[in-house]
Parts: structure tokens; sequence; C-alpha cells
């Protein structure tokens, strides 16, 4: 048993689980064999731990992970079983990716594309759109996707055009708003996405937010969360009392300048926000409130224009520069 819970770059492989330390490395620290393994989710091993999961050798050795978020855990047992059942049948493991599950042609580079369509001039169109005494702002609907498409010679057809904007809604480009986009998207429709006028969407880093009386996840009616998402990702931070670290996902946005973090198991209410307009952030190469050896590395500190402290640690150097990067930009342009 371990005492320490360290962040590994984790590569899944025909056989086996290889861990790297950075994921810049070119040999990995070590191997688990996944033949004749078993695999445990949950592992409730850990009460205060979420999003664990065991893997236990045919050797009997227990190696334990923790992933970020939920979504990502589940991912990664999916994966991980389907690869041992692989092995025990003599097949070879290889993950469906959405490109081949949906025949989309070699030439369409999704990335490349979903740049075209955010173009402020030859773009979709983002617009204010209203539904059930709701506003959903930044928005376009399903029909304006597929017009898009057609009129970019992108596509020979609507339901060619369908399945090209099911890759883009699945490989997270496209976000749905709304009951009917949501039911889509996870499995109550024949397509996850729809070609319909009352079916809205929005870009995944766009300043999307939803105004109206409703308990709709997506009624987000405070000032702050209309900005631009900047950058968005998984960090560590220090709590406050307790100095204890947690995973939360943060969200930049600019103009008005905030970082919003969340917790990663679920839930779009921030559990709290950040003003960044005014703020300091810098690198920090040491913990100075923590123990030896508790969390080293990539750390980094945000000083509020009120002298609120946040000290974060992110997976490996280059993210913490990008991180600095964009919140030293977004303090000093973002009101």
């Amino acid at each position: 048993m371990f005492s320490t819970w360290k962040p590994m770059w984790v590569v899944l492989s025909e056989d086996g689980i290889e861990f790297f330390k950075k994921k810049t490395d070119s040999s990995p620290k070590g191997m688990i064999p996944l033949k004749g393994s078993t695999f445990t989710s949950p592992c409730q091993d850990f009460g205060k731990r979420m999003f664990v999961v065991k893997l236990t050798t045919s050797k009997h050795q227990d190696h334990f992970f923790q992933a970020s978020h939920l979504e990502e855990r589940d991912a990664w047992v999916k994966d991980i079983k389907k690869a041992i059942q692989c092995l025990e049948r003599g097949k070879r493991f290889s993950r469906k990716s959405t490109r081949k599950s949906i025949k989309l042609p070699s030439s369409i580079n999704l990335g490349t594309l979903y740049l075209s369509m955010k173009d402020p001039d030859k773009g979709i169109r983002e617009m204010k759109l209203e539904k059930d005494k709701k506003i959903f702002n930044h928005c376009f609907t399903g029909s304006c996707v597929i017009d898009w498409l057609l009129s970019n010679n992108s596509i020979r057809n609507r339901p060619e055009g369908l399945v090209l904007a099911s890759a883009l809604l699945n490989e997270g480009y496209f976000q749905p708003a709304g009951d009917a986009s949501k039911s889509a998207a996870e499995g109550l429709a024949e397509s996850s996405f729809l070609d319909h006028e009352d079916a809205f969407y929005y870009f995944a880093d766009s300043g999307f937010f939803c105004e109206g009386n409703s308990s709709d996840d997506d009624a987000v009616l405070c000032e702050e969360f209309r900005g631009t998402v900047i950058k968005q990702g998984c960090l560590l931070k220090q709590g406050h009392r307790r100095k204890n670290w947690k995973v939360r996902k943060f969200v930049l946005r600019e103009d008005p300048a905030y970082i919003h973090y969340y917790d990663p198991a679920g839930g779009e209410e921030p559990l709290g926000a950040i003003h960044l307009r005014g703020c300091v952030v810098t690198a920090v190469e040491d913990n100075p409130n923590g123990k030896k050896n508790e969390v080293e590395g990539n750390l980094f500190e945000i000083i509020t224009a009120n002298e609120v402290h946040y000290l974060l640690q992110a997976a490996a150097s280059a993210e913490r520069t990008e991180w600095i990067k964009a919140i030293q930009l977004v303090s000093r342009t973002g009101k």
C-alpha cells in the first residue's frame, strides 16, 4: 500500500497499461500487464477519494488510479475492460473513434471545419434565441449548421450533413442547449444531432448563457458568466482552511475577467469564482503551506486585487505556463 498519490501520464496499449512521469517522456516508468487482471469500479478502498478504480493483476497486485471526473473514469473503465476481454478471447484491442464509427471521409478535418464555422465573417452566426420563456444567448439552431455546411460545399445533402454535425457534437465541438437537443445527445432520438429549428446548440468555447425563470441546468443569470471562454481544464486547488488539495475543473472567461471552478464530478453550478481584474499570477517553485513531498512541481498562485491568495497546480510545466499567460492576458484586458 502506498501513502501518496502522484499525477502520471497513462497510456493504454493492447496488453497493458504504461505510465509515464510526464507526457513528453519517451520511456515509461512502469507497465501493468492486463492479461489475467480484474478491474474494480467504483473502488471503495479510499472513502474520501472519488472516481478511484482498482486493477488487480494475475499475481494479485493491486494498482489504484483516480480520474479527474466521472466521464473520464467511465471512459477508462470501458476501454480497459474491453482490452482485458480481447486478451481473454485472443483478439486485438482497438478503440473505435467517432470518425470510424460514422464513416467520415478521410479528407474531413473536424478541427479545421470547426474554426471555419467560428469565423466572425463567414462562419455560423451566433444568435439570441427564445423558447419556453427562456432566452439562449450565443446559440444557433441545428438547421443553421446543416444550411452552413451545404452553402460551403462541405456536404452533398442534408443526411450527410447530419452525420458530420453528429461527429462535431460527439467530439465536443458543439454543446446542446435546451431540452430537445439534450435529449437527442443522450440517445433519446434517432440521431444525436437534430436538423431542427427548435434544436439549439452552441460552440464549446463560446460565451453561451441562458436567461429565464427555470430550474433548467442552462439557467445562468450572473453577469460574470457572460464572458467568452478562453481556457478550461482540470487543476489541483489548495483549500483555504484545511490546506488540502482537490481536483477542480476551471473555466477562464474574459470581459468580464473571471475564472470559475467546479466539482469535476458534475453539476454546472460553480463552487467558487475568482475575479481576475488587476490580479497577479506567478509561478511558485515550492508549496509554502504544505508538508514535504505532499504536492510538488508546476505550482502557481493567483493573488486578487483584494489580496486573496489561490494556490494551484498544473499537471505539467507547459500547462502551467499556458494558464499563467492566459490569466495574465485576461487580467489586463477584461473588466
